[in-house]
């Protein structure tokens, strides 16, 4: 899998939902309806904004984002793509 896409849906209480995917490749659809699309081959931000706010595009820190609530999806998505993520890396002392 190459992209993650994340879309915002109103209640008709008010609250606010979210639903994610992972995909190959992009749809013009996704385009129109993703309010998060994330491409994990090019380590790039394609769209980022949440209630028509745009949010800056910084790779590590939305995937870092999602990846405490979405840990698998997004450990899965950086395997297939040899990626790591930059932040929130557990620091290692390999000294004997």
């Amino acid at each position: 899998m190459r992209y993650f896409l994340v879309q915002y849906f109103r209640r008709a209480s008010g609250q606010m939902d979210e639903t994610i995917s992972v995909s190959r490749r992009l749809r013009d659809q996704d385009l129109q309806t993703a309010a998060v699309i994330v491409d994990f081959e090019r380590r790039a931000v394609i769209k980022a904004s949440f209630d028509g706010a745009m949010v800056p595009k910084d790779f590590d820190r939305i995937v870092g984002y999602y990846r405490s609530h979405y840990r698998d999806y997004i450990d899965q998505l950086l395997e297939d793509n040899k990626l790591e993520l930059s932040i929130n890396q557990p620091k290692t002392d390999h000294t004997d």
